[in-house]
């Protein structure tokens, strides 16, 4: 065998099985544009090592016209159309054996990011969700600690009044470090759901007033429209307290102001011409009105999650349907389309369309969530709400 044979040979077994192929793939998509066969050989090398020039070659050659395009200059480029959509799709599915069809509702076991990508272009017309927005919290070793009840960087506060209070999670812990990966997981997150967005489309997005501004930021700065919020007008247990180990010497003051109201960002994908077009067109590009003398406001009233909805549902984040309801009915302002929860947790955004007779997907990563979500959408669904 010759030495570049032997050299090849080596190289290959260097790399694990599609290394190269998901190389190319990262260049390329970094590069709309195109880049030449030098530019990627030269940025999979930086990427996995070194790698023989035929093997990039042969690779870009065979999958083309499947998932690259040959442009002048003997550039290649991605091709982003069906062909490399269905790649990632049979890649997600590949990994994904987990969901259930629930009434309207479909759930499924997934990263959502992953999910996305393998999504047909104008497929969803709107989005409710209350994303992990402080992300640490929703990391594998601190649900683990929350349900062995040892809170981590959930607070899990004393009983007030003889009542369980729920766990909380310590925004004020994170570190400049966790802010600036909050702000890229949701620009790039952001940059994922825009093309799977019909024009118009609502995205409302759960947050708190210690982080909202900066998923606010990352959002917009991916190509959503910011539209303001919606304020969940509702008392908590955030907030109000004394300074610890000095609340008798400082027994006039609060730490910080106790939370009242919960900000729901509101954003919307960029309408196609005005917005009676953009609804003829799409079904999509305004709020649906409570009643056709009564506009859709952006402040609505809202109790703590009730104890009968928690035993069906116990998550740390659930919101109650009372409001979903609401905010769900009026994202769809014709009341037609699909709405994605991306972060679905126990499934209540799911079970509120269900409730108001809306399609709906919801994806969600944790698995003991996803089974959660399974037995929980239908009972949730059918609660009477006064």
């Amino acid at each position: 065998m010759s030495d570049m044979v032997q050299q090849e040979c080596s190289s290959r077994m260097k790399h694990r099985p599609g290394a190269v192929r998901d190389a190319i793939v990262e260049v390329l998509s970094e590069r709309p544009r195109g880049a030449s066969v030098k530019e990627i050989e030269h940025e999979v090398a930086q990427r996995i090592g070194s790698v023989p020039s035929s093997s990039i070659r042969s690779y870009l050659r065979l999958n083309t016209p499947q998932m690259f395009v040959r442009m002048e200059r003997a550039q290649y480029a991605l091709n982003f159309g069906d062909a490399l959509r269905e790649v990632r799709k049979r890649e997600l599915e590949n990994r994904t054996s987990r969901s259930s069809m629930i009434g309207n509702a479909l759930l499924i076991h997934a990263d959502c990011c992953d999910w996305l990508k393998t999504r047909e272009a104008n497929s969803v017309h709107a989005v409710v969700t209350d994303p992990p927005y402080g992300l640490v919290e929703y990391s594998p070793e601190q649900q683990e600690k929350l349900r062995n009840g040892k809170g981590g960087v959930w607070r899990i506060p004393p009983s007030f009044d003889g009542a369980k209070r729920s766990p909380l999670p310590r925004f004020t812990v994170l570190t400049p470090s966790d802010l600036r990966l909050l702000e890229e997981f949701f620009f790039s997150w952001a940059r994922l759901l825009l093309p799977i967005l019909t024009p118009g489309a609502n995205v409302v997005v759960a947050s708190n007033p210690l982080l909202s501004h900066v998923v606010a930021n990352a959002v917009a700065r991916a190509g959503l429209e910011r539209r303001g919020e919606i304020i969940r007008l509702v008392m908590t247990m955030r907030g109000g307290d004394r300074p610890k180990a000095a609340h008798e010497e400082f027994s006039g003051v609060s730490v910080m102001p106790r939370s009242m109201w919960e900000p729901w960002l509101v954003f919307r994908r960029p309408i196609e011409g005005r917005v009676q077009d953009n609804l003829r067109k799409w079904k999509t590009g305004g709020f649906r009105r409570p009643s056709s003398d009564k506009p859709f406001g952006d402040v609505i009233s809202s109790g703590p999650t009730r104890k009968s909805e928690r035993s069906l549902a116990p998550h740390p984040s659930l919101k109650p349907q009372a409001f979903l309801r609401q905010l769900v009915r009026a994202v769809l302002p014709l009341g037609e389309g699909t709405v994605l929860d991306p972060f679905a947790g126990s499934g209540s955004t799911l079970a509120a369309a269900e409730a108001v007779g809306y399609r709906s997907i919801g994806i969600e990563k944790d698995a003991h969530y996803f089974d959660m979500a399974c037995h929980a959408i239908v009972r949730l669904a059918r609660l009477q709400i006064g």
